[in-house]
């Protein structure tokens, strides 16, 4: 895989007209687009067709981290359509739903665990009641989490960068690490809300295998040259590892 095949873009914009500009500009600078919350909210799951239409096969990630009881996610996942990559559950949901849903799933996709969102910090995690342990320590939290969802069969998890490399260590090279919450040294993100951030370099020297990011290459005032810079620093990364 080239570096860039490893980058993930988010495609947090308000409507199908401006994530399919944005497809047709970046379709070949990046790996995958993912399909957040907010898009999928206001366009629906006609956009995964249309998504599916315009990209090659498996070129986009379903990032909605369902969390239900296991035969209300069942019922829903089976009308993802044919094309998606990756899916996002949620950890929280514990292991035995986890084994149920992936084992009803079989390979029509790949099911990643997200361990903990990189917006929450460990102040955050005190407040929820989590033990000092965790609270103290958020990246133990993640790889306690990590094991659990390789265990219950999960492909991967989403996690920080600060924590591919822990993940990497205690579930081996071939558990996907997929990260989130990405900030390039140049990039300036007014009122960002994530907390535990890295740069591309950072995240692949880790140990990532995919990174997402979204507003330092969506709002650049060139998208493709934004991108193709994350790449380069992605590639020294890896050579760094």
């Amino acid at each position: 895989m080239e570096p860039k095949d490893r980058l993930i873009l988010a495609l947090d914009v308000a409507n199908r007209e401006e994530a399919l500009t944005l497809v047709e500009l970046l379709r070949d600078e990046v790996g995958l687009f993912k399909v957040g919350w907010e898009l999928f909210m206001e366009e629906g799951p006609q956009l995964l067709s249309d998504l599916a239409d315009n990209l090659s096969p498996s070129q986009f990630f379903l990032d909605l981290k369902l969390y239900d009881i296991p035969n209300t996610l069942r019922g829903a996942i089976h009308h993802i359509v044919h094309g998606v990559a990756l899916i996002t559950i949620h950890c929280d949901l514990g292991p035995g739903a986890l084994r149920e849903i992936v084992k009803d799933m079989g390979n029509a996709f790949k099911i990643l665990a997200v361990t903990l969102l990189t917006s929450i910090s460990g102040e955050d995690l005190a407040h929820l009641g989590y033990a000092p342990e965790y609270a103290n320590n958020p990246g133990k939290l993640v790889v306690l989490r990590a094991k659990m969802a390789q265990a219950a069969g999960c492909h991967g998890v989403i996690c920080s960068g600060r924590e591919a490399g822990k993940v990497k260590e205690a579930c081996g090279q071939d558990f996907l690490v997929v990260c989130p919450g990405i900030r390039p040294a140049w990039s300036v993100v007014a009122g960002d809300d994530q907390q535990r951030v890295v740069t591309p370099y950072e995240a692949m020297k880790n140990g990532a295998d995919y990174i997402v990011v979204g507003r330092p290459i969506r709002t650049a005032p060139d998208p493709v040259a934004a991108a193709r810079q994350v790449a380069e620093e992605m590639a020294a990364g890896l050579t760094a590892r």
